[in-house]
């Protein structure tokens, strides 16, 4: 059974707002992120980039988890999950 102090900090982790950045000139396209975002969150780019891959994008952050599975997989290290303050997010 969870402890309600283990249960409350896992809902404050989820309401807080966060930025998924691609940095696209850096992606070779290998879709590691794409397949494993929990929320499908991350979707592939008909651009070319600098390389001539179709980088990745990433959708609204609203639905994010913030688990950071797409920047912990990503072989290029294309990918950031960057916390939000909240005046960042309302402004």
């Amino acid at each position: 059974m969870k402890d309600q102090s283990e249960t409350l900090e896992q809902d404050q982790k989820k309401s807080e707002l966060c930025q998924v950045w691609v940095f696209k000139d850096r992606c070779k396209g290998c879709g590691f992120c794409i397949e494993f975002c929990p929320r499908k969150l991350i979707h592939e780019s008909p651009e070319f980039n600098l390389k001539g891959y179709h980088p990745v994008y990433a959708g609204s952050s609203d639905g994010c988890l913030k688990c950071s599975l797409c920047e912990l997989l990503c072989p290029e290290f294309a990918i950031c999950v960057v916390p939000l303050k909240k005046e960042e997010a309302h402004g």
